[in-house]
């Protein structure tokens, strides 16, 4: 029998709601420990004097070495029933806790620090399994819908910034053969094992050799994906540390505060799940040459590990999961009787037709779900197709579209524009008129032929332009409420608010129509990126827009009480009150153009320096920053 302690500490940052908090809490003190010492390290950056009570509670009767830091921090974190809404401040912010915990976990000689999130119920099994499984980098694998009728997905991907299929170097994948194996991940990811992944986190077990290795959550400055997991991901895949996700114990995930419902049901399925490991473990060190009982810790078998509900072949505890199974089946089956068809060959061989008979017996023998339980496969075939062609960061991946049957809502581009004749508008509206229904432009004091170029290149579209006789925008907010009052009186029903130097990325016209259709939305929020040339965008400490989610698209609700910041600069293009709307993030990107010319840059330094010399509505230091001789810019790929 194997004696040595093993040294654990469990590090969390906690900006938590107190009943899931709570929660959370108490799963800890769940954890079957064996052989394990473990310590906490717990970074309270609640606003909520509750949750901070639970934590100062949970230090003072856990009974364990509990480290509790206050963060010194005050920031909101948005978070509703649709989704929780990042800001590049709150991401880095979290990188800088986590590191912390990496520091200490060095600094006191812990054999693991255990890395989980405070939304999170973990199975009792999953840190003695985890340790188990010998790995220096592993996740415990959880599955989460991250917008409302969206499919349930895991934490865990391949490869980029969340792509949840597997391909090789070079290799050119259609949009069905992408569908295809992401399906195929999904079912993989559901069976029982221990799999080598791209990226993970959340609940992640790091060893003291990854940890001497030099992983930590910096970001790598010539990366710009989202997150701090994926620059975590990043260099440690750069130091040579394989990750790998766990699948026999999948934590629940309380991602909305409606998923406490799943608490108790979760609690008693492993809990028996617990019961049988015990029972199987008594049974085999009854039968055991010496009987050496607690020679290998309760989870760290397979099959037992795998069992839940005390079936062998038993979905994850979290029911949500099995029931998307049957989908992810569905799909996955009409998704490779098409990629078969595909290779039907000329001439009267048959092997196409054969494939879909077979695809169709299988349905017939497994009903569809998505189909209403009657086997057609109907359903599933429409949600494959709505599926979309690039699988996103879950933060930003829109909503999969409703039935291509229904009227698309009405989408109403709005600008406000002044002497952009010999700028980006002509090249901006003709990519908008692709995808708009309807135009309210503001020409704001134009003495050159902007509103001209609006009535040609919008010709057939209806277009309300409406000439400021006298610019407004010494004082924007009165400038934003005219536009404002003017798309309204359109009767609009989603507005898209860009200025006359900003695009959309190509494929923005192909996707638009399942962020319109989304019914439990009224918000989409956007990452911009500011191009300072025709092929490179800028990123450092001055410029890092694209680091944050910005509204652009915005769904008008009559009922709703608009309210407008007053600032006469940088007021907001919207109200400032639209995020108590249900919002989502999308990855979808928009190129700022408006930096991307020296003399653009100029003409932008001049305009700020008049107009807000003391940078007292926006930021001086970023203003100086607009002539830096050799910025950093980063390549834009499409």
């Amino acid at each position: 029998m194997n004696s040595k302690r093993i040294r654990v500490l469990l590090g969390s940052p906690i900006h938590q709601k107190p009943a899931i908090l709570e929660q959370f809490l108490n799963s800890l003190l769940r954890l079957n420990l064996g052989h394990i010492d473990l310590d906490y390290y717990l970074i309270d950056d609640n606003q909520d004097e509750a949750s901070s009570e639970l934590l100062q509670q949970f230090a003072s009767q856990s009974g364990r070495s509990v480290f509790l830091q206050a963060s010194g921090y005050r920031d909101d974190y948005i978070r509703d029933e649709n989704t929780h809404v990042w800001h590049s401040s709150l991401v880095w912010k979290v990188a800088g806790f986590k590191n912390l915990m990496i520091r200490r976990a060095e600094a006191f000689g812990y054999d693991y620090l255990f890395l989980i999130d405070s939304d999170l119920i973990l199975h009792p099994g999953t840190l003695l399994h985890l340790i188990s499984t010998g790995k220096d980098i592993i996740s415990e694998i959880f599955w989460t819908k991250w917008q409302p009728n969206t499919l349930m997905q895991p934490q865990v991907w391949m490869h980029d910034e969340y792509n949840q299929w597997e391909v090789l170097p070079g290799e050119q994948l259609s949009p069905e053969e992408i569908r295809r194996r992401f399906y195929a991940f999904l079912l993989r990811m559901q069976q029982p094992g221990v799999y080598e992944v791209g990226g993970l986190g959340a609940c992640t077990l790091i060893s003291s050799r990854a940890i001497g290795s030099g992983v930590s959550y910096d970001r790598v400055p010539n990366i710009s994906y989202w997150g701090e997991d994926r620059h975590f991901c990043i260099r440690a895949a750069a130091l040579g540390l394989p990750l790998f996700v766990d699948t026999h114990f999948p934590a629940l995930h309380l991602y909305r505060d409606s998923d406490l419902d799943l608490v108790a049901e979760f609690i008693r399925l492993t809990s028996d799940a617990e019961t049988a490991i015990a029972e199987e473990e008594s049974a085999d060190d009854s039968e055991a040459p010496g009987g050496q009982a607690g020679a290998e810790p309760a989870g760290a078998h397979g099959a037992a590990g795998a069992d839940l509900t005390g079936d062998a072949e038993a979905a994850p505890a979290d029911k949500r999961v099995q029931e998307a199974g049957a989908e992810w089946e569905a799909l996955w089956t009409q998704a490779e009787a098409r990629r078969r068809l595909s290779k039907e060959p000329d001439g009267d061989d048959d092997t196409g037709g054969a494939a879909l008979e077979a695809a169709e017996a299988d349905r017939a023998e497994k009903p569809d779900p998505a189909a209403g339980g009657d086997g057609s496969g109907e359903a599933a075939s429409e949600r494959l197709q709505a599926a979309p062609r690039e699988v996103a960061a879950p933060a930003v991946a829109p909503a999969i579209a409703l039935a291509a049957a229904a009227p698309r809502p009405k989408l109403t581009l709005t600008m406000i524009v002044k002497n952009e004749g010999s700028r980006f508008l002509r090249q901006v509206l003709l990519e908008h008129r692709k995808y708009i229904d309807e135009a309210v432009i503001i020409d704001d004091g134009s003495t050159d032929d902007t509103a001209d170029i609006c009535r040609e290149v919008l010709q057939g579209i209806p277009l309300h332009l409406i000439c400021n006789p006298v610019s407004k925008f010494h004082h924007e907010s009165e400038l934003r409420k005219q536009q404002w009052d003017a798309v309204v009186a359109t009767r609009p029903e989603w507005i898209l608010n860009l200025d006359a130097d900003e695009m959309f990325e190509d494929r923005f016209p192909e996707e638009v129509d399942s962020l319109l259709r989304t019914d439990n939305c009224e918000l989409f929020c956007f990452r911009l990126y500011d191009f300072w040339s025709e092929t490179h965008y800028r990123e450092d400490l001055y410029w890092r827009a694209h680091f944050s989610y910005r509204p652009f698209l915005l769904r008008y609700r009559e009922n709703f009480n608009y309210l407008w910041n007053n600032l006469p600069q940088h007021c907001g293009r919207l109200p400032e009150n639209i995020f108590e709307l249900r919002h989502q993030l999308s990855n979808l990107r928009l190129k700022h153009l408006g930096w991307s010319k020296p003399e653009y840059r100029e003409q932008k330094y001049l305009r700020y320096m008049q107009l807000d010399p003391n940078g007292q509505y926006g930021w001086k230091e970023q203003y100086e920053s607009i002539l830096d001789p050799q910025p950093y810019l980063v390549p834009w790929k499409e």
